[in-house]
């Protein structure tokens, strides 16, 4: 059988390096290639595939959606292939991830689909970090993180991974007692329970429900969300947190404060230094993360 002409390696490589680091420069820096060296090897790729996989603009280079298309159908094949080479090289070799994961995503969204992670790469073992700050560590001593915050630092590759509403989560019992619709004088007599890491959650919140000005009678901060919600649980106060968290702690203990929408200032983030992509155990649990929608 003929072997069939494939594109040239390096030009692929470029390619996928683009495409991945977002950026040209960036993938010529990893590269070591000057940014007209990097173009020539994706031009010559676009004349092998006669589509144009990026439009130029400024030294910037955007993927079209012809380019958007042939990353889906050749990225796949790509690490199936790398993945072919490094099984060979490294006679099984464990592949280490040091990620950072809020104590609450974790037990709630990662925990349970890890299983399936684990059966798709066996060789894949991560560290898991639930201390706070994790944004400062990432390219220290954390390959990669997930983080809830407003929006991360533009140096970090990012992606975000949900859009929130804030809910005001307590007791079934204190739910009873403040009723379906706002009271302010009631409201300024509770305990309100938020993460410390989160505060204009509950400004949202007030703003919302018509009271900006609202002062309760204490807010109490926590470094944990799964605290916070247990603090709730036991009719401790009222817990400023998300939709999600609610949803999915399927505790019956639980009951939403009010029937209205707010959208939180937060979400949930992946992030890593761009060049940490590049690195297998990153791309794997980055890669596997999208497809998993969590």
């Amino acid at each position: 059988m003929p072997v069939r002409r494939l594109p040239p390696l390096r030009a692929l490589e470029a390619f996928v390096r683009v495409v991945r680091l977002g950026s040209a420069k960036a993938a010529a820096n990893e590269l070591a290639l000057s940014p007209s060296a990097l173009s020539r090897r994706v031009a010559a790729l676009e004349d092998f595939t006669g589509k144009r996989l990026f439009t130029r603009q400024h030294q910037a280079m955007k993927l079209t959606d012809e380019g958007q298309a042939f990353y889906n159908a050749i990225g796949p094949k790509l690490e199936e292939l790398a993945e072919a080479v490094e099984a060979q090289i490294d006679r099984g070799q464990v592949l280490r991830l040091h990620l950072g994961v809020p104590t609450l995503f974790g037990g709630q969204r990662l925990f349970p689909r890890l299983p399936e992670l684990r059966k798709l790469h066996p060789r894949l073992h991560i560290d898991i970090d639930t201390a706070t700050h994790s944004e400062d560590r990432v390219g220290d001593t954390l390959d990669a993180a997930i983080v809830l915050t407003k929006e991360p630092d533009p140096a970090f590759y990012r992606v975000q991974l949900d859009q929130n509403k804030v809910y005001g989560i307590v007791s079934q019992d204190l739910a009873a007692e403040l009723g379906g619709v706002p009271d302010k004088e009631s409201l300024s007599k509770q305990t309100f329970l938020i993460h410390q890491d989160l505060p204009d959650s509950l400004d949202a919140w007030k703003k919302a429900i018509g009271m900006p000005d609202l002062e309760p009678a204490s807010v109490d901060k926590f470094d944990s969300g799964q605290l916070v919600l247990e603090a709730a649980a036991q009719g401790l106060g009222i817990a400023i947190m998300h939709d999600d968290h609610f949803r999915r702690a399927h505790d019956n203990r639980l009951a939403r404060l009010f029937d209205i929408d707010v959208e939180s200032p937060y979400r949930y983030w992946f992030i890593c230094k761009p060049k940490a992509l590049e690195t297998r155990p990153v791309r794997i649990f980055h890669e596997w993360l999208l497809q998993a929608q969590l």
